[in-house]
């Protein structure tokens, strides 16, 4: 932990309940003598546990894009990367956030103001879009969110460079329409996109470092993660 002790960890990941999420996530737990039966029936190979000693096994049915999520390129696109596919390198590192907790539903978020903030985004960052949207998770005002135009989104990825967009929304453009342009243009420049992240008001500095770590699984076009932001004390 030494290398964490000059840091201030901020949680930024929901926590998700089994079957009070709005996509599915369900847990069935087994206990000892189920969990002999399921493995002798899977291979030649069982588990013995005494019967006093606490010993369960779960099977979790998740959705790909339950709770704070990340949405690769394979999402729209069909030869995109999935979440075993997508770098790493590309989902740890610098991120800068811009707070645009100030915009109301489906207003958009424009590049001059992205650079009238006269923060700093550099090739390679993961840009963070703050809109306080994790106070109504779970409500029913939960996606009446901004979006981000056509044109930052250009600038972001193609003019910037960076690695991966993330946000405290459920989206970044008009939900209910019948395309997505903006998760379109992301995947097309091999960005990902992280959706429903929290507690981006906890913040102190608009740089900081961040982990988003999705389960390497092949063909998987979107994956639950935990995120990390790591400040200097």
């Amino acid at each position: 932990m030494s290398i964490l002790k000059s840091k201030r960890i901020v949680e930024l990941s929901h926590r998700m309940v089994p079957g009070e999420e709005e996509f599915p996530l369900e847990i069935e737990t087994f206990n000892a003598d189920e969990v002999m039966a399921k493995t002798a029936r899977a291979s030649t190979h069982t588990i013995e546990r005494r019967e006093d000693i606490w010993y369960i096994i779960q099977e979790v049915k998740m959705s790909s894009h339950v709770g704070t999520h990340v949405e690769f390129p394979y999402h729209h696109l069909k030869e995109g990367k999935s979440a075993a596919d997508y770098p790493l390198e590309r989902l740890i590192g610098e991120a800068v956030l811009f707070d645009f907790s100030y915009k109301k539903k489906d207003e958009e978020i424009t590049k001059q103001e992205i650079i009238d903030t006269g923060i700093e985004v550099k090739k390679g960052d993961i840009a963070v879009i703050r809109t306080d949207m994790h106070k109504l998770w779970k409500t029913p005002q939960g996606h009446d969110r901004p979006v981000l135009s056509l044109e930052a989104t250009s600038y972001l990825v193609e003019e910037v460079g960076i690695h991966t967009i993330a946000t405290d929304a459920t989206g970044l453009e008009v939900r209910g329409r019948d395309d997505q342009p903006v998760h379109v243009m992301l995947f097309e420049n091999d960005v990902a996109m992280v959706e429903s992240l929290t507690n981006l008001d906890q913040l102190k500095s608009t740089r900081f470092e961040i982990l988003i770590l999705p389960l390497p699984v092949e063909g998987m076009d979107s994956c639950p993660v935990r995120a990390l932001a790591l400040e200097n004390e």
